[in-house]
């Protein structure tokens, strides 16, 4: 029977995270373990940007479909597909921070716009074996692997678990690439892809510097110590990653150039691919 623990008014269970809070890094610090569990090792996922792709229309979406189409015919590879919602997002927060509406309710709209071109994608490919995956439910993904369907989520990160405080202002620093950098982490997948309409990461943005030069490899310590200004995918991913335990890749692609995804499914370097050292 465990020992109880009284005095303060309420009775506790004894135990390490007894009247204390997972925020603590002295607590955080007491869970750290050797033996973490991954629970999807050999699974990709594979974000498809929505300013970048689902903005572009039919000329950017069906050739990467087709694509997609292939990579299941053709690969023996495991993969969860992430969408972004694109510029219908930013016109939500925009209304949603007019009305003054917290993060939490925003985080709901959001997700809303970005459900849409995940059905979108869905009928595209429910042909070949795709469902929807409805916020959080991770717990189903073994069901959809081991039917043959391919899943998609959405990308927006799950506010009501957990959200750093901003540096300004009251809106998170981190967006939809930092969600399914999230979703990847803590179930321990092989590697996050992120399809944009980019090469890769540059040294600066190639939209508006053309002599901008693309990185092809680089680890994260050293992206760390030399972090470009412009940067395609959310700052504050590359600072939580380097305080994360599972992931090991990231690979940025062009999703407009057909074969980058099916390359770096293959674990080929293609586009820019940013590595973490295992711990020494």
């Amino acid at each position: 029977m465990s020992d109880l623990v009284s005095g303060d008014g309420r009775t506790h269970i004894q135990s390490r995270l007894m009247r204390e809070s997972l925020q603590d890094r002295r607590v955080l610090s007491k869970t750290v373990s050797e033996r973490d569990l991954q629970i999807f090792p050999d699974v990709s996922l594979v974000s498809i940007g929505g300013q970048s792709i689902f903005d572009r229309g039919k000329d950017a979406i069906l050739p990467l479909v087709d694509e997609l189409v292939a990579i299941k015919r053709d690969l023996d590879e495991k993969i969860v597909i992430g969408v972004g919602g694109g510029t219908r997002v930013r016109h939500t927060i925009s209304i949603a921070v007019d009305l003054g509406l917290p993060v939490g309710g925003m985080a709901q709209l959001v997700g809303a716009m970005e459900e849409l071109n995940a059905i979108l994608l869905n009928t595209l490919l429910a042909p070949h074996g795709s469902m929807p995956m409805q916020r959080d439910h991770f717990w189903d993904l073994p069901l959809y692997f081991d039917a043959g369907i391919t899943p998609i989520a959405i990308s927006v990160p799950p506010y009501h678990f957990w959200e750093p405080p901003p540096d300004e202002g009251h809106l998170p620093m981190h967006g939809s690439d930092f969600g399914l950098f999230q979703l990847a982490e803590v179930l321990g997948m092989k590697q996050v892809i992120y399809v944009k309409d980019e090469d890769g990461l540059y040294d600066k943005d190639p939209k508006r510097h053309p002599d901008a030069k693309l990185i092809p490899r680089i680890t994260l310590p050293e992206l760390l110590a030399s972090f470009p200004e412009e940067n395609i995918l959310d700052q504050e991913l590359f600072h939580a990653w380097s305080s994360a335990t599972n992931l090991r890749r990231i690979v940025i692609v062009n999703g407009l150039v057909r074969g980058q995804l099916t390359a770096a499914l293959r674990g080929e370097d293609v586009g820019t691919v940013i590595t973490k050292p295992e711990a020494s």
